[in-house]
């Protein structure tokens, strides 16, 4: 069974965000992940992590400027001075919370026009050029550490012109920046959204993931409905040997803790399945 993590942006909101560690905690969960740390100090994230026992699984680089619309700013021309700010204090929260990887945003590099953009394009964008080399920056930076960074493509209804737009757009630029702590982050919400045919696409591209992240398609909330099939998708996620974590990267219909039924039954199931192991051995 999957391993999972809960994600502190979107669940457990009901409390503040340094009091959703140990929420996390007590609904089950070992790890942890969110958006952004930054609007608290690193020791006093570092605490809330530790004091709960909890693993931290993901996080992500600064955006720019969140508030005014900003996504990101690795395929943003004229920004280098910011993003290597960013970097160095992502660096230094994933250094006092010892996380292992690092999301760094695309962006949106300029008014999308009409229509989306195909792969084709998106490589021959200018952006694609700046990208390339912000992110060989970036893994290089993260590479000094110990650390991965990971690629997030994102669908264009929740976010339009987002530079990252498929995930066949993404394993191209893998290729292209060529770096060996370098590797995507799959949310499955945005890939059905995007790419579809999640079953071949989570086995086609097992040798590059180094995270996944869940959630309900259309509405983003529990992996139990909607038009996924999640419990396939597990078993295909044990299928391809991937060992990391699952991000609960979705928005509870309400009280997050009413919204674990599919998370403890999946324990659960885990749990009887290890005892029946062990009374086989």
């Amino acid at each position: 069974m999957p391993r999972f993590a809960a994600n502190l942006s979107m669940m457990f909101t009901e409390v503040p965000f340094l009091e959703r560690f140990e929420a996390a905690a007590q609904a089950g969960f070992d790890a942890v992940e969110y958006l952004f740390p930054y609007a608290h100090p690193e020791q006093e994230v570092a605490a809330a992590l530790q004091g709960a026992g909890l693993t931290q699984a993901l996080f992500n680089a600064p955006p720019g400027d969140w508030e005014s619309g900003e996504r990101g700013l690795a395929s943003l021309a004229g920004r280098d001075e910011e993003f290597v700010e960013g970097l160095e204090t992502a660096m230094s929260y994933a250094q006092a919370l010892d996380c292992p990887q690092i999301h760094v945003m695309a962006g949106i590099p300029g008014p999308q026009g009409p229509g989306r953009r195909t792969v084709e394009q998106a490589l021959n964008h200018e952006a694609a050029e700046v990208y390339t080399r912000r992110i060989r920056q970036a893994a290089d930076r993260a590479a000094a550490e110990g650390r991965r960074v990971v690629i997030e493509p994102i669908n264009h209804v929740d976010m339009p012109g987002y530079f990252l737009g498929s995930v066949a757009l993404g394993l191209h630029m893998l290729e292209r920046i060529d770096r060996e702590n370098l590797g995507l982050q799959l949310d499955l919400y945005h890939a059905q959204i995007t790419d579809g045919d999640l079953t071949r696409l989570l086995r086609s591209s097992a040798e590059v993931i180094e995270h996944i992240q869940i959630a309900s398609v259309p509405d983003r909330h529990e992996p139990d409905a909607g038009e996924t099939s999640y419990p396939h998708l597990f078993s295909v996620i044990d299928e391809i040997g991937y060992s990391g974590w699952v991000g609960c990267e979705y928005h509870p219909v309400g009280r997050t803790e009413d919204g674990l039924g599919w998370f403890h039954a999946l324990q659960s199931d885990a749990g009887e399945s290890g005892q029946s192991g062990k009374a086989q051995q």
